[in-house]
């Protein structure tokens, strides 16, 4: 198959890897979407004609598709079409509420949103919030592939250029609002170079993609190099242990990513033990540190974990501990990846530190983002010259090796999502007998942390935990839910203006530990010693 030359443009452009791997391999597995396997070159024919109805409906560059999907062949296609026209790239959760949906649809400001028929409910009640009515188009090849629907802006055509966003992926910072992380063609290429270097795949590799589509890890972490270097990706709808064991088994597996949550899980699985995994030799860490007992239960199967730290501001790939040396540097993430600076500089005078030494990490790169989408304010908030300051407090040994001592923002991690507390206490507030509330994050074993939300009351009302929670469900992803709700006078404060959270973190773990001594004593209750 011959591809049209303008798909050749762009050193750093995406989309050509593709046409590219077509070219040379055109008949191996690209993806296996449960069971049903798509070669190189069908693959790169669809994501090509998709590519070809988009530029001739007036689509382009500057523009964005919004998607609400899944894992799938088709949406991986979407994607491929969205690079090859310079198009940028916007999945969706669907996780999310409608309210949150919906929020995220107006950020994004798409030409376009693509839905896949499971999610056309969700998708649907949040685009008709909107105070606008934006195209829709079903994801597949007999609707978007076949039709696509006239773009009401059309665009001049030109050739896909390195700096044009490929990725507007929304993250949760330390705002009450996600933020939509613009990255561009050139920043997914130097970030895939390298991951190639530190942590490389090859053409006989098998992939497993088990992390949603709306993470920027769930493509900048082993798929789109898997695509780049002509290897198998098994795309994975949802996470269940038992399903996921069986296809390491069944598909042999070779390279993963995932969060400490799922390997725990896994781990945890009654199949554990008797798996086949004798095939993965890379299994990669994100999204958090992993506890020790983690690393010693999966190499105790032959398996060491490979820990990475990243963000999704810097691509996300920014820190990597090889598997052979996590023994040596125990709770580490490791040094930088190739072509990734970084720096330690004090929270407080924002002076570099050297050697050995506590403070802010800041990275610099060609992986680092473009921007926050329409906001260039909390841009500039997050950049120092051409530094990235990520708010994460690290300390790096004499070796060079670092590790992450506390978040200097306010979010946490929650089975591998992050939770910005401003957020969900912008939707608890929404409550009419809610006058105020602060949200925490505390150690969970099975989850890494968990909210705990501290709740102020209007004068007079009477509100129940049950009440609470049941509006927190109603308008926040399930992840961002508190595990626990605490009524409280006043919230505390370390000036007028400045809430003390530290001090409420620690009332949230005697909390914690208060619960599950009790659950415990309960078990225990009526057992003969």
């Amino acid at each position: 198959m011959t591809w049209p030359a303008e798909y050749e443009d762009g050193a750093h452009t995406i989309g050509r890897w593709l046409i590219d791997r077509a070219s040379r391999s055109p008949l191996r597995i690209a993806v296996d979407d449960r069971g049903v396997t798509t070669d190189y070159e069908t693959l790169a024919g669809r994501a090509a004609a998709l590519a070809d109805g988009l530029r001739h409906a007036g689509y382009g560059p500057g523009d964005r598709i919004a998607t609400v999907s899944g894992n799938s062949t088709d949406h991986v296609v979407a994607f491929f079409a969205c690079a090859l026209a310079g198009i940028a790239f916007v999945p969706l959760s669907w996780r999310l509420t409608p309210r949150e949906l919906g929020d995220q649809l107006d950020r994004a400001d798409p030409v376009l949103v693509l839905v896949e028929d499971e999610h056309a409910a969700l998708a649907g009640e949040a685009l008709r919030s909107l105070h606008r009515v934006l195209p829709v188009a079903v994801l597949g090849t007999t609707e978007v592939e076949a039709t696509v629907v006239p773009s009401r802006s059309p665009r001049p055509r030109r050739p896909v250029q390195d700096d044009d966003p490929l990725l507007v992926v929304f993250t949760s910072g330390s705002e009450a609002a996600p933020k939509g992380v613009v990255l561009t063609h050139a920043n997914c290429f130097w970030n895939n170079l390298a991951l190639a270097q530190a942590l490389p795949l090859t053409h006989d590799d098998v992939v497993l993609a088990m992390l949603p589509q709306f993470h920027v890890a769930a493509w900048n972490c082993q798929p789109l190099l898997a695509w780049w270097v002509g290897a198998t990706v098994v795309l994975e709808r949802s996470f269940q242990p038992a399903r996921v064991l069986q296809l390491i088994a069944e598909r042999r597996v070779t390279a993963m990513m995932g969060v400490p949550t799922q390997y725990a899980l896994l781990a945890s699985d009654r199949a554990w033990k008797t798996t086949d995994a004798s095939s993965l030799r890379l299994a990669l860490v994100g999204g958090a540190t992993m506890p020790a007992w983690l690393q010693e239960e999966w190499t105790g199967r032959g398996i060491p974990l490979t820990q990475g730290y990243g963000l999704t501001e810097a691509a996300p790939n920014v820190l990597h501990l090889p598997a052979d040396e996590a023994p040596a540097h125990p709770g580490a993430v490791g040094r930088p990846y190739p072509h990734v600076s970084v720096r330690i500089v004090d929270p407080e005078t924002a002076l570099p530190l050297e050697g050995d030494a506590t403070g802010e990490l800041w990275v610099r790169g060609p992986s680092v983002f473009a921007g926050y989408l329409g906001d260039d304010a909390a841009t500039e908030r997050t950049m120092s010259g051409e530094w990235l300051r990520t708010g994460d407090l690290v300390h790096r040994d004499a070796e060079g090796v670092m590790r992450i001592v506390d978040r200097i923002k306010d979010i946490f991690i929650s089975g591998g999502e992050n939770v910005a507390p401003a957020e969900v206490e912008h939707a608890l507030t929404l409550h009419p007998l809610i006058e105020a509330a602060a949200v925490v994050g505390v150690p969970d074993p099975v989850w890494g942390e968990r909210g705990v939300a501290f709740v102020v009351p209007a004068p007079g009302a009477a509100l129940s935990t049950d009440e609470v929670l049941a509006h927190a469900r109603r308008n926040l992803a399930g992840f961002k839910v508190p595990a626990r709700v605490e009524f409280v006078e006043a919230l505390p404060r370390a000036t007028i203006e400045k809430l003390a959270r530290s001090r409420l973190r620690d009332r949230a773990r005697r909390l914690i530990e208060g619960d599950r001594a009790t659950a415990s004593d309960h078990e225990t209750e009526g057992v003969a010693p």
